[in-house]
């Protein structure tokens, strides 16, 4: 009988994580400690589901203010957060649609992994995953399995209390 190892050797750096074609991820300087993301090795640029996107400019810096439904089926928890505007991008989706998207920087965290990654904000409604985790910020640090799910655990899925929903504001540069 084999053992799996959920990691992969790496020519350069250290090894990579195995993970599955969907995943519990956490966005700690957004104050996002779990969301559920679709690994999409199709899509070039992560993207995130966000409502009442708000730009601003904060003693020069260009920045946005959204809102999150991190669990799809309790639209009762909303979270509410702000982050450094990092580019704005033309951005297709997967039907060929173009959208102008603001782009942030934030750390993304899988399994016991942590680095940064560019995140486009979007609306994503009417999409099972609240979460795209491109290529561009997986390249390098995961290998995906898809025949898998939920290689890293689901212990993230715990992370929101069932008391009746949660209003949480997070800036990233707190």
């Amino acid at each position: 009988m084999t053992q799996r190892t959920n990691t992969k050797p790496s020519t350069s750096g250290p090894p990579k994580l195995t993970v599955g074609w969907r995943e519990w991820v956490s966005l700690p300087q957004l104050g996002i400690p779990a969301i559920k993301a679709k690994v999409d090795t199709g899509a070039r640029t992560s993207a995130l589901h966000t409502f009442a996107i708000d730009v601003f400019h904060d003693r020069g810096v260009k920045r946005v203010r959204f809102g999150i439904h991190p669990i799809r089926r309790k639209p009762e928890i909303e979270l509410f957060c702000e982050a450094d505007v990092t580019d704005v991008r033309t951005i297709s989706d997967s039907g060929g649609h173009r959208e102008e998207r603001h782009i942030i920087t934030t750390d993304l965290k899988v399994g016991d992994q942590v680095w940064p990654v560019e995140i486009s904000l979007t609306n994503r409604e009417t999409m099972i995953f609240r979460m795209l985790l491109g290529r561009t910020g997986i390249s390098g640090r995961l290998v995906v399995d898809p025949e898998e799910s939920y290689v890293t655990g689901r212990a993230l899925a715990r992370s929101y209390s069932t008391d009746g929903g949660r209003r949480h504001e997070h800036s990233s540069s707190e």
